[in-house]
């Protein structure tokens, strides 16, 4: 005979008030955190720039309903489409992913906060062509920090991977958390729509692996930062929420998808996230492989000064940790762009043949070349139990790579080590200006000189940027 469930409805579980606490109490202090989230934003729309040159993003852009226009709309960054907030942040989170060039967060589960930004940007220029008085620049940094932090330090002790489930999880809980702040939601609502993003259909990674890898990896977090923003707008009509959506005995969270486990918490909410975030600078590469290609990249430039050509290669060796081999070992047939940018062995081969690896290089085109399927065969890796922990150590994070390249003569060339990318906290000094550079040219990619000009000198004067009003600020970006 089954135990009485009571019927009276408990407190809010711990982690919904946590969160609900952190958005709607807690100050930023950290002028680093500020610093970084400035540098954020500028990478996160260059990103997005880029993505419309692709057509498979491009369709799935613009109103649900062709030709509807929404008066006072949020407006898409290099796009003429001005919509509703839910549809604009689909827009704006799918650009931003689509060609996995954002930044990235790696710990028990891995994931792209700057996904938030699709759902931050849209609610907050929607408010502010709908109110009399616009949010400012400051607010979207501010909510972009929180954003990471929710989704970051969920991340760090619990992987929903291994239960397979997709990160974006994380994106649908952070986003409706800032966006119910930023829409100005009383704190139960916000409780309940934090409640309501946990209680939602959650997406499976099945689109991210073999044999079913596929595109909507690069719309899945556009889905949810919008999922959010919807689940947010409903809690502020008063829908009520549900309490203990994690910890309801049979019926919740953690007994239905988690395996009975409650989440594990390494710290508290502040700022770290942001601080310590991961920007892909130079390669989009799925990011446990990105100092697998600045080693790849080092040993072609080795290669030609010796006088040698991958055709002269008779073997790879890789040595990594262990969540590179699980996400990214893959041999076999690569069907499209997004089988081949999770491919460990895909990104080696081409920066090893041509000397570059650049969003084109994913494409048919490229990918149709024998060579590199062939210098895929030779390529094997192993795990560095070293490399596995200094990947969880929090001192350290580290994403390492070794690459030893074996020729056909019997000679080699020195291993080369990349433990720490040019994107990681440790390089900032060296990555940010690399990180403007990306920026200009992605900028270049949609505007002419003048409006390239305004916009640069807007994102590079932090008191200038934080005091705009979000509408002024899009309006810059429109077609």
């Amino acid at each position: 005979m089954s135990a009485h469930i009571s019927n009276v409805r408990p407190k809010p579980d711990e982690v919904l008030a946590d969160i609900a606490d952190y958005v709607t109490k807690y100050r930023i202090k950290s002028k680093d955190a500020y610093e970084t989230a400035r540098y954020c934003l500028m990478d996160t729309l260059g990103c997005g720039l880029e993505a419309l040159e692709y057509p498979a993003c491009t369709k799935l852009l613009g109103p649900i309903v062709p030709g509807t226009v929404v008066p006072n709309g949020a407006k898409v960054p290099g796009t003429p489409f001005q919509l509703d907030p839910v549809q604009a942040a689909f827009n704006i989170g799918a650009m931003i992913r689509w060609l996995d060039f954002n930044d990235t967060w790696l710990a028990a589960e891995w994931g792209h906060p700057s996904d938030n930004l699709g759902g931050i940007l849209a609610t907050a220029d929607w408010i502010s062509r709908n109110q009399g008085q616009a949010l400012k620049m400051k607010d979207v940094l501010t909510a972009m920090i929180k954003a990471h932090e929710i989704q970051g330090v969920l991340a760090l002790e619990n992987s929903f991977n291994r239960v397979g489930l997709d990160h974006v999880v994380l994106v649908k809980v952070a986003s409706t958390a800032v966006v119910s702040q930023l829409l100005g939601l009383k704190y139960d609502q916000v409780v309940n729509a934090i409640s309501q993003a946990w209680v939602d259909g959650q997406s499976l990674r099945t689109y991210r692996h073999a044999p079913n890898t596929g595109s909507r990896k690069s719309w899945a977090a556009g889905d949810a930062t919008s999922r959010a923003v919807r689940l947010a707008l409903i809690s502020k009509t008063g829908e009520m929420g549900y309490p203990s959506v994690l910890t309801a005995k049979g019926w919740g969270f953690y007994d239905v998808l988690f395996k009975g486990k409650a989440f594990r918490f390494q710290r508290k909410f502040g700022s770290y996230v942001m601080e310590h975030v991961l920007f892909k600078i130079s390669f989009p590469a799925e990011f446990h492989a990105q100092t697998a290609v600045e080693c790849a990249m080092s040993l072609f430039q080795q290669m030609q000064s010796a006088g040698k050509t991958a055709e002269d290669i008779k073997k790879i060796r890789i040595r990594t940790h262990e969540a590179a081999i699980r996400i990214i070992d893959k041999k076999g047939p690569l069907a499209n762009p997004a089988d081949r940018d999770h491919c460990l062995q895909y990104m080696v081969a081409v920066p090893l043949l041509f000397g570059r690896l650049t969003a084109a290089d994913y494409e048919d085109a490229v990918a149709s070349d024998r060579r590199i399927d062939q210098l895929r065969a030779k390529i094997t890796c192993v795990e560095d139990k070293r490399f596995t922990r200094d990947y969880h150590d929090p001192k350290k994070r580290s994403i390492a790579n070794a690459l030893t390249v074996e020729f056909k003569d019997g000679t080699k060339l020195k291993e080369v080590v990349c433990e720490y990318p040019i994107g990681h906290k440790r390089r900032r000094a060296e990555g940010m200006p690399v990180l403007v550079e990306k920026f200009k040219t992605n900028l270049a990619r949609r505007f002419p000189p003048k409006a390239r000009e305004t916009i640069l000198d807007v994102c590079m004067d932090p008191a200038r940027l934080e005091t705009m009003p979000v509408n002024q600020f899009v309006d810059l970006f429109v077609i």
